[in-house]
């Protein structure tokens, strides 16, 4: 990030990270451990490396990117992960070519080492050890709502009807009650997932099996308005790449450092600092040895929402 950026990005962490000097020794200053930690989690150093960076021991390392993740998440996450002008979301989606839509949802699994309690829980379809970050993203990419610290052997869908986004969704409270009329039928707004959900009328999903013209046009929109989760997974894991190597924290320190990442991210995008293309090079190299589990289809849908599903897709031709 830019040095205007990281200086307010200090300034606004200063609050929760400010230390007293002792008779021992002087206390790093603010900047220090925030450029100590943001060096972390966007590289694959080791904390040894980092260390020799900035003249430190790599338990200072440790403890730099503990004591930042934490200041993160309690003064940023809720100010910065948040669902901002639905109209203006609806409207983006809207363009792309999805009607009524505030957003899309996926999971995507972070790679840690084998936690002592529980280990098997751990792994995934793949075989290693994983957390979920399950998270729903605008039009721009940028994360609305986030669900961490899930292990890796727990399907999507038991993750998603267990959060706070799901209930909210199913009370009608997350959007406002925007609802448009689409050959008669009655649709609010929606969000995105590929076939490992349940169908619903605020969730709409891809048809499988046999597709018609009217069905592949309907999946190539709605697969087109999903890419744009799947963009912003892949720019949080090459810009803070610590992501894509085993995490080697304790298992209540994990959710923190993800977290704090993916406010990170929103306030990188939201700055408009600059994307390398090498991060995303060296991404692709790091995430070859964990490729991501394949989640199984679910076929259920709820009372009513096929035909919002079906009034949405566009007639066959005669």
């Amino acid at each position: 990030m830019r040095k205007g950026t990281f200086m307010e990005f200090c300034d606004l962490l200063s609050p929760a990270l400010k230390c007293k000097n002792t008779k021992m020794r002087a206390a790093l200053t603010v900047h220090k451990r925030v450029a100590i930690a943001l060096w972390k989690l966007a590289t694959p150093d080791s904390y040894w490396s980092v260390g020799n960076q900035f003249g430190v021991g790599k338990s200072t390392v440790g403890a730099a990117v503990i004591q930042v993740a934490n200041a993160i998440t309690k003064l940023l996450l809720l100010r910065v992960v948040t669902l901002r002008n639905v109209q203006v979301i609806v409207d983006g989606f809207g363009a792309v070519g999805f009607p009524n839509c505030g957003g899309a949802i996926d999971g995507t699994h972070i790679t840690i080492l084998g936690p002592d309690h529980l280990g098997s829980q751990y792994v995934n379809r793949k075989g290693y050890f994983s957390m979920v970050l399950q998270a729903l993203v605008d039009h721009k990419g940028l994360f609305t709502d986030i669900n961490v610290g899930w292990p890796g052997k727990v399907h999507d869908t038991h993750i998603f009807r267990n959060s706070g986004l799901f209930e909210q969704l199913q009370e009608g409270t997350y959007f406002p009650d925007q609802k448009i009329t689409i050959r008669d039928v009655e649709m609010p707004i929606v969000i995105l997932r590929d076939p490992a959900y349940p169908l619903m009328p605020w969730l709409m999903k891809p048809y499988t099996g046999t597709l018609d013209s009217s069905k592949e046009l309907f999946n190539y929109r709605l697969s087109k308005c999903r890419m744009v989760i799947e963009c912003a997974f892949g720019c949080l894991k090459a810009r803070w790449c610590s992501l894509l190597i085993r995490l080697d924290l304790s298992e209540t320190s994990i959710p923190i450092v993800i977290a704090a990442c993916c406010v990170l991210h929103n306030l990188c995008e939201s700055k408009g600092e600059k994307f390398m293309v090498g991060w995303e090079v060296q991404a692709n190299r790091l995430v070859a040895n964990y490729t991501q589990p394949d989640t199984r289809v679910i076929r259920r849908a709820q009372l009513g929402t096929l035909r919002i599903r079906e009034a949405v897709k566009v007639p066959s031709p005669l």
